[in-house]
C-alpha cells in the first residue's frame, strides 16, 4: 500500500505553504504529493490568500522536489482546452524528470465557474467533453516523433498538430479517473484509465465501485492492469485529546470523521487502511486539510506509513 498526501489549497494556502507540505511529504517517505484543482473555497473558511493554479504549482514543485510523484486529484476538464493542457502537463512531466500522474474529471463545482467566468455545460456535455479531452491529450502524447495528430470530435477539432512537447514518461503520465457513477465512470475508466480512484466513500461503497469498474474492464476486454485507489480525509492523533484537537482545527466532529474517513489513533488508521487494501486498493490518498500541522504528517509517517 502506497500512501499519498492530498491537499485542498482552495481552502486557503499560499505556494509557500504547499511547498513546505510537499517537501515534508518527500522527506518523510510518502509516495506522492497531490492537490485539488479548484478556484473557489468550499464551506465556512476564508480561502485566503486565494486560489493557486494547480499546474503552475506542480511545475514549481517539480523543480523543488526530486523523488515524490506529483499530480492532481483531479484536473477540472472545464478549466482548460485539451491541447494546451497536454502541453502544460507534458512540460511539468519534463521538469520533474517523469514524476507526474494526470488525474482528470468533468469538473463539478458550478460556483467557481460563475466566479471566474468559465462556462459550465450540462453534466452530459461535460462527460462528452471529458472523453474527447482524454483522447486528445493521450493522443498528442502518444503520437510518434515526426508524425502529426488530428482529431475530429463533437466538441474539439485538431488538424495536423505537431504533437509537441512530449512528456518525459514514454506514452505520457499515467491517467487517473475517479468518481462513483454507476455507468459512465466505469466505462471511461475501463477504456482510458491507468488508475481508478474512489474519493470519500466508506469501505463497503468503495468496494462496490471497484467491482463496477472490474466488470466494465471485463466487458471491454481490457487486459492491461488497473490500479485501484481511494481518497480519505485523515485525522490522526496519539490520544483522544490530540484527535479532537485536529478534528476541531478542520471544523469536523471526531465521530463523523471515524465513520467517513481515516480518523483515530495510528492503530485505528492502519486497521482501516488494511480494509481498503483487502478490496484491492494499492494507493490511499490522505486528504490533509490543516496544512500548517506538519507534526500530523510526521505522526502519519512514523506510526502509519511504516506499518502499511
Amino acid at each position: 500500500m502506497r500512501l499519498r498526501i492530498f491537499t485542498e489549497p482552495q481552502q486557503g494556502a499560499s505556494y509557500e505553504t504547499l511547498l513546505s507540505v510537499a517537501k515534508a511529504a518527500e522527506d518523510l517517505g510518502f509516495d506522492a504529493f497531490f492537490r485539488s484543482d479548484h478556484y473557489t473555497k468550499m464551506g465556512d473558511v476564508s480561502g485566503e490568500p486565494g486560489p493557486t493554479d494547480s499546474w503552475v504549482t506542480l511545475g514549481a514543485l517539480a523543480r523543488e522536489t526530486s523523488r515524490i510523484r506529483l499530480g492532481t486529484l483531479v484536473t477540472a476538464g472545464t478549466f482548460r482546452y485539451p491541447g494546451p493542457l497536454a502541453i502544460s502537463v507534458a512540460q511539468v512531466d519534463q521538469m520533474s524528470g517523469g514524476r507526474v500522474d494526470f488525474g482528470i474529471g468533468t469538473g463539478w463545482f458550478e460556483e467557481e465557474h460563475v466566479h471566474y467566468g468559465i462556462p459550465f455545460p450540462s453534466l452530459n456535455e461535460r462527460f462528452e467533453r471529458l472523453e474527447e479531452q482524454i483522447r486528445i491529450v493521450t493522443g498528442l502524447w502518444g503520437t510518434p516523433d515526426g508524425e502529426t495528430f488530428s482529431f475530429a470530435g463533437r466538441h474539439y477539432t485538431l488538424k495536423d498538430s505537431p504533437a509537441l512537447p512530449k512528456p518525459a514518461q514514454a506514452g505520457g503520465p499515467p491517467v487517473i479517473l475517479g468518481g462513483f457513477g454507476p455507468k459512465r465512470t466505469p466505462r471511461l475508466a475501463a477504456a482510458y484509465a491507468d488508475e481508478y480512484n474512489v474519493p470519500f466513500h466508506q469501505v463497503e461503497d468503495t468496494g462496490g465501485a471497484f467491482d463496477r469498474v472490474r466488470a466494465a474492464c471485463r466487458e471491454a476486454g481490457r487486459t492491461r492492469p488497473m490500479v485501484y485507489s481511494a481518497a480519505q480525509v485523515v485525522c490522526c492523533g496519539r490520544d483522544e485529546a490530540e484527535i479532537a484537537r485536529r478534528a476541531d482545527a478542520i471544523g469536523r466532529r471526531v465521530d463523523e470523521l471515524r465513520d467517513n474517513g481515516l480518523a483515530g489513533t495510528p492503530a485505528e488508521v492502519v486497521e482501516k487502511i488494511g480494509r481498503f487494501g483487502e478490496l484491492g486498493a494499492e494507493r490511499l490518498y490522505l486528504q490533509v486539510l490543516d496544512l500548517s500541522d506538519l507534526e500530523h504528517l510526521e505522526l502519519l509517517a512514523s506510526e502509519v506509513l511504516a506499518k502499511v
